[in-house]
């Protein structure tokens, strides 16, 4: 089974849908907004990507943070705790296939992750 996490009104998660639309992926949605995240989840991500690639320090949720966070030293369980607050700090989208795990987009990644 295939599961894509994000948010529904994001522009990458659009495109990530569009492309497995398009190549007739069946697949399940995960909203974060809806459905939130588990800490478990969370290891997973964070032992096939790391943290930092789970964690979206370049977008304006992390912008939108208090400064005193984004200036602290951030480590695995911190991360773990500014996600669980920021559910929208998640870097978008990231797909599961069996245990298989791909943090963003791009239609290059997608082929070749599909292949595979």
């Amino acid at each position: 089974m295939i599961t894509i996490y994000g948010i529904k009104n994001c522009d990458t998660m659009k495109k990530a849908f569009k492309w497995l639309d398009e190549h007739h992926i069946d697949y399940h949605f995960h909203n974060y907004k809806v459905e939130g995240i588990t800490d478990d989840q969370l290891q997973i991500f964070f032992h096939s990507l790391g943290w930092k690639n789970v964690l979206n320090q370049r977008g304006t949720t992390w912008r939108k943070l208090d400064e005193a966070i984004r200036k602290s030293v951030i480590d695995e369980q911190t991360a773990i705790a500014v996600i669980q607050q920021n559910l929208s700090i998640i870097k978008r989208p990231i797909i599961t296939k069996g245990n298989k795990v791909l943090a963003g987009f791009s239609s290059e990644l997608y082929q070749h992750f599909f292949e595979n």
